[in-house]
């Protein structure tokens, strides 16, 4: 079976790096004033995008310098076996990143970077030096590190608008697959809208798919147009037998990685609407059959206590069916359209929740039995990890 995995590199550390590893997979649960400075010190090759297409090596000489080698010491969970108990060990982890402005900030992956020490920051010049995190948004696996370096030593790189990218468009991922040093590869956007799991369970809409070389190492650097410019943050890539690229790869939409940047380096957080539920997609055979269940649309699973859900008093399935080998919760409150849209499934929710805000009032309608309402609820913040 295939699944999505994280593509930091780590080398367990027992007194030194000894051994080369692989990022964990990712759980499959379900959910400012600063503006950052994208198009600072452009190269003439990146000033003359506007006119077209780069070449690869044009691309690659413009935006290479922008990208980073980010190292740090991560705490691991090494399972127990049938002779030694569960223990903790230190680990050094090796992930990418790049340079958004000049006052030294530096966008990655959450993963790389939650709950590290010691962090370091390669620049192309060869220099390292420490960083300091700025913030982290495991909702989005998103994260922004510092490092104090000469500005001269710092060359942004400058934002697209993810929005508009097609299935097509030429890519390029730079960054340090298994320490290789800000290695380029080439592919095109395989997808558009796709949806991963974050660190944290929640999901991240419209992430692009790509089938250019990511692993191990590569997360958090940029997925480039054919521009140079940055259309998503490198995340996770599908992994079957082995956990190496396999020609499907995910970013974070620069669009997203932007908004949670700016928001990182205003406050050290990001917000996130939600709804304070667990959904499933409803599955046609299983409406057909199970009386009162919309045809379409999405079941609550689960309602967080205290959260706007619960709130607004919408009920959870109660019971499980199975209908020719399905097997589905059924019995509660299904959402079937948020402010007039029609719901399709769950990711499609998960989508149109992203482009709201915490505090913003939404119409959901559900049904309940066969039964059809309107709520209107208040939508709350994503809960921050406590600890």
């Amino acid at each position: 079976m295939s699944r999505l995995i994280v593509i930091v590199l780590s080398a367990a550390v027992v007194g030194g790096l000894a051994g080369a590893g692989v990022g964990l997979a990712l759980g499959a649960d379900r959910s400012g004033t600063t503006t950052i400075e994208s198009t600072t010190a452009r190269t003439a090759s990146q000033a003359s995008a506007a006119e077209g297409a780069l070449a690869p090596d044009q691309i690659y000489r413009s935006a290479a310098p922008a990208v980073v080698v980010i190292t740090d010491m991560q705490t691991q969970v090494v399972p127990p076996t049938l002779f030694t108990p569960p223990a903790k060990q230190e680990v050094g982890a090796l992930g990418s990143g790049f340079v958004i402005d000049s006052k030294g900030d530096i966008v990655t992956n959450d993963h790389v970077v939650q709950g590290a020490t010691g962090i370091r920051v390669g620049l192309a010049s060869g220099v390292s030096y420490p960083a300091k995190i700025v913030g982290t948004d495991p909702t989005s696996d998103i994260a922004v590190v510092r490092v104090h370096a000469p500005a001269a030593t710092l060359q942004p790189l400058a934002f697209a608008d993810s929005a508009k990218v097609s299935v097509g468009d030429p890519a390029y991922a730079i960054g340090n697959p298994f320490g290789l040093d800000r290695t380029m590869t080439a592919g095109i956007v395989s997808a558009t809208g796709r949806d991963i799991d974050a660190p944290n369970g929640f999901t991240i809409p419209n992430t692009i798919q790509t089938d250019a070389s990511i692993n191990h190492g590569n997360s958090g650097g940029p997925l480039l147009d054919g521009r140079g410019e940055v259309i998503g943050v490198n995340s996770q890539i599908q992994g079957g037998s082995v956990d190496g690229n396999v020609g499907i790869g995910f970013a974070v939409p620069s669009d997203t990685a932007k908004s949670v940047a700016t928001q990182l380096i205003a406050s050290g957080h990001a917000s996130h609407a939600w709804l304070g539920v667990r959904v499933d997609t409803i599955d046609p055979t299983v409406a057909k059959v199970v009386r009162g269940l919309p045809e379409q649309g999405v079941v609550v699973v689960s309602v967080v206590k205290g959260g706007p859900a619960a709130k607004a008093r919408l009920l959870a399935a109660t019971k499980r069916v199975s209908v020719n080998g399905v097997v589905a919760l059924v019995g509660g409150d299904s959402i079937v359209a948020l402010d007039g849209t029609r719901i399709a499934d769950a990711a499609q929710l998960a989508g149109l929740l992203a482009a709201r805000r915490p505090g913003e009032k939404v119409e959901l309608e559900v049904v309940r039995n066969g039964a059809r309402r309107k709520v209107v609820l208040t939508l709350g913040d994503v809960p921050r990890a406590s600890g």
